[in-house]
């Protein structure tokens, strides 16, 4: 039965990509833009990285019973240009463990975070910077 689902998964995955592609790869001459995917994947990785080590932490604040956390609402601005490049980043943010992207507005990110050292991680801009590479806005 399990194979249903595998197959299902799989023609699923199949058909978001085939509609998506444009949006995402194709850059605006109407060209295939390889190079944009090759650096997703490169992406892809590092990410994951972040969100096991974000995940460990908080794991670690929930079970300790100081609870040592210290929340607070953090904005910051990008220079991030296209909307898709700021919904990455915004999806980055939420998908690590201690993070939520609350609101974006223009260039404005409101972003909650678990403790002050979760906020401080992003001001640092560093999964801002590797967002700006998959997507060539960093150059």
């Amino acid at each position: 039965m399990y194979w249903f689902h595998i197959s299902f998964g799989l023609i699923s995955i199949l058909l978001v990509s085939l509609f998506t592609y444009d949006m995402v790869f194709v850059n605006e001459n109407g060209k295939d833009n390889i190079e944009k995917i090759f650096r997703f994947f490169i992406y892809l990785p590092w990410i994951l990285y972040q969100i096991i080590i974000a995940n460990i932490d908080v794991a670690k604040r929930a079970l300790d019973p100081r609870m040592p956390i210290d929340p607070g609402l953090i904005t910051f601005n990008s220079f991030l240009k296209t909307d898709l490049s700021k919904t990455t980043l915004a999806n980055s943010i939420t998908l690590t463990p201690g993070t939520v992207t609350v609101d974006i507005d223009g260039d404005e990110f409101l972003i909650h975070a678990i403790t002050k050292e979760a906020g401080e991680d992003l001001l640092e801009g560093t999964m801002e910077r590797k967002v700006a590479h998959v997507f060539k806005e960093d150059e």
